[in-house]
């Protein structure tokens, strides 16, 4: 069969007002010519999802006798290799707006059925929108007519992509492995690491396999524990949306700091066994760096509508409000609870384990918060009084060490109701104790394309924040 080259193009929400995913096709090129979809049908051609030998055009791309895989930036006057088949962003801009009263949420509804724009995050009083460069005016008289306030947050959301994760340095590669907390690494590196800690730190460090992705991607596990028999036990997880880059990387450097410093870390933190899964959802991440820096489900499927939000198909309270239906939509629940196989192994591995857990830590971004149950709806846990003083606590250390201001709650009061987290099903059904979800940085300068300067001080933050949570359990 020939080969046809296309663009789908996906701009994604994650705020629960707007559960639809929003694409198109844009025209494709075939043997070096252009057609529309319906042209190529014409022809009798078959679209695929995947292609081999994919090259994207948009309205700002390069010109056709450009390099495979190189677009050159029209706006900035500058050329960025780009991956053949990569969903591009040229022109798309992110703003910040505030929207104080129903009415003004109702026009920006508006905006988005006409697909004029799509959401990144928000709260009940301010949303990051994603703009089309051909709706800009549009939206931008939409928001005056409603006194909208907005900022440009960024200006074209493909450059900040293209400088978001700089080319590896390997003077700063490490001796049997690749992993650097100064770049986003891809699958290979994370597992890479995994294993070295494992052969090197044979006292303190475990690793195993939990399960595999949808496809077929190996879900690992890094325990570290003085193997006491009375410890009791925390989870910490990153990765479940594909597109938070900083939340793998922040698991990592958590792992690696305390590794390193064992011997001088306090009791309260070698009495606890550490159970670590730096990225749970392998298909999707990788997705994001080979085709759409955005997508946030797994890979079940193909498609515009694929794939499950694996961070709505836990089994507590599965299927309640912000969890959708609809297959497109990106925060899809999928066909049941534990439909999937990467929140299946999270499922079988905690209830099958005879561990005593205490916490758990589920790492997302972004909006800098520190979120407790419940998510499903707008209501606490009987115990919500000592969630939220270690979560106060927790802020408290994270500005301690540097670190900005995080927003304390419970998930469904503080953003929206969600049912289906992870979170809520450590909560409800495994009835740990402190179940916490930590929004990362920032606050909507960068959004999910924060660039990988700011991994470090990300990560360290996250650390103080694991080492308070950590005091809790002991007395817990």
């Amino acid at each position: 069969m020939a080969k046809v080259a296309f663009i789908f193009l996906v701009l994604s929400t994650s705020t629960e007002w707007f559960q639809n995913i929003q694409a198109r096709f844009a025209r494709v090129e075939w043997n070096g010519l252009r057609y529309s979809i319906e042209e190529l049908s014409n022809l009798g051609l078959q679209i695929e999802d995947v292609i081999d030998e994919l090259s994207v055009i948009s309205n700002v791309t390069a010109n056709s006798d450009d390099e495979k895989g190189s677009t050159r930036n029209k706006y900035f006057g500058e050329e960025f290799p780009q991956p053949e088949g990569r969903i591009l962003y040229r022109g798309n801009q992110l703003w910040k707006t505030v929207v104080d009263s129903e009415d003004k949420v109702e026009a920006l509804i508006k905006l988005r059925d006409a697909e004029d724009i799509t959401m990144w995050g928000g709260n009940a009083s301010a949303i990051d929108i994603l703009v089309k460069p051909e709706s800009i005016e549009k939206v931008k008289n939409a928001l005056k007519s409603q006194n909208i306030n907005f900022d440009v947050a960024i200006e074209d959301l493909q450059t900040a992509i293209d400088e978001e994760n700089p080319p590896i340095d390997e003077t700063q590669i490490r001796d049997g492995h690749s992993l650097t907390w100064y770049a986003y690494h891809r699958l290979e590196d994370l597992h890479g690491y995994l294993d070295y800690l494992a052969a090197t730190y044979k006292d303190i460090v475990t690793l195993e396999t939990i399960g595999t992705s949808i496809n077929g991607r190996l879900i690992k596990l890094l325990k570290i524990s003085n193997k006491q028999p009375g410890n009791k036990a925390a989870w910490v997880d990153g990765g479940i949306h594909a597109r938070e880059w900083i939340t793998p990387a922040t698991v990592t450097y958590i792992i690696n700091q305390l590794i390193l410093n064992w011997e001088s870390e306090p009791k309260y933190i070698q009495n606890i066994d550490w159970y670590f899964v730096p990225l749970l959802n392998p298909d999707g991440y990788e997705y994001t760096h080979s085709t759409d820096r955005l997508w946030r489900k797994n890979r079940r499927g193909s498609g515009r509508c694929a794939g499950v939000d694996l961070n709505r198909n836990f089994g507590y309270r599965w299927g309640g409000t912000g969890s959708s239906k609809n297959p497109c939509a990106e925060t899809f629940g999928g066909s049941g609870p534990f439909s999937e196989p990467e929140t299946a192994a999270v499922q079988r591995y905690i209830s099958g384990s005879s561990a005593k857990w205490k916490a758990y830590i589920s790492f997302h971004s972004y909006g800098q918060y520190i979120l407790y149950p419940w998510g499903y709806n707008r209501v606490v846990p009987p115990d919500y009084k000592d969630l939220e003083l270690v979560g106060q606590k927790v802020a408290k250390a994270i500005r301690m060490v540097g670190g900005p201001m995080y927003t304390v709650g419970p998930a469904g009061n503080t953003l929206y109701p969600a049912a289906g987290g992870s979170d809520d099903w450590a909560k409800g059904t495994m009835k740990i104790k402190y179940a916490y979800t930590i929004e990362l940085r920032d606050n909507g300068r960068y959004g999910f394309v924060l660039p990988a300067s700011y991994i470090q001080p990300t990560a360290k933050e996250a650390l103080a924040a694991v080492r308070t949570i950590a005091e809790a359990v002991a007395s817990a």
